[in-house]
């Protein structure tokens, strides 16, 4: 691994949560393409990519500013999963699973923010 965000944990989830994001809206319907699939795509990427931004070639004090942009974005995928679920696009079991994973990411980015302050 050459890239400082390679070895971090919270990076290779957000990589998973892009992932599955990624799988579960090939079952969206057409409609939603350019609505909610493509929202909550551009929002689970940036989780990691922000991270991956950040982390290299930055100081600390420059870093700590993407980790709070990948929070952010995380809790938009949160919003997403919300809006997929009433509108029928996701039962609940593959919603848990997901808020599981960005509530594991939370954590994660709140534990790095805090090494970096």
């Amino acid at each position: 691994m050459s890239f400082k965000f390679e070895k971090l944990i919270v990076w290779q989830k957000a990589i998973d949560l892009a992932d599955e994001i990624d799988k579960l809206t090939k079952k969206f319907p057409k409609s939603e393409l350019y609505i909610l699939t493509s929202q909550i795509k551009r929002a689970a990427d940036s989780v990691s990519l922000n991270i991956a931004e950040g982390s290299t070639g930055q100081t600390n004090p420059e870093f700590s500013k993407f980790p709070g942009y990948s929070l952010r974005s995380n809790i938009e995928v949160v919003g997403c999963i919300f809006l997929a679920q009433r509108r029928g696009y996701i039962n609940q079991e593959l919603f848990d699973k997901i808020y599981k994973m960005c509530e594991e990411i939370l954590v994660m980015i709140n534990s790095l923010r805090k090494t970096l302050n």
